[in-house]
């Protein structure tokens, strides 16, 4: 009984930190995918830093996937969480990619 209820929790577990380590590897590909102007006009820094920092999440994130409840996990979660809601978009909005509006020359069409 206490078996299968802790091999339940050690899947779970381990599922959660595959999912944090698909969007940690996510937000370091999309990091270098960006041109590094894109970041200054922005206003987000640079492409150094962010690479870095999604870097650093990626490799903590690969290290730690068995223990996604622990400090560097969630610190690795939280920084690509911040890269993905807040300099994504802003990269999209200055890349022009993603507006979605179906603007044309003279308005929506």
């Amino acid at each position: 009984m206490f078996n299968a209820i802790g091999t339940a929790q050690s899947l779970i577990t381990l599922v959660l930190g595959v999912i944090a380590l698909g969007m940690e590897v996510f937000a370091l590909v999309d990091a270098l995918r960006h041109r590094p102007d894109a970041y200054v006009a922005a206003g987000k820094r640079t492409k150094n830093l962010w690479v870095a920092v999604t870097a650093v999440a990626a490799v903590l994130g690969f290290v730690f996937v068995f223990n996604v409840l622990g400090f560097l996990s969630i610190l690795a979660i939280v920084a690509a969480g911040f890269y993905l809601a807040d300099v994504r978009p802003a990269l999209r909005r200055v890349t022009g990619r993603g507006t979605g509006s179906h603007q044309g020359p003279y308005g929506p069409w």
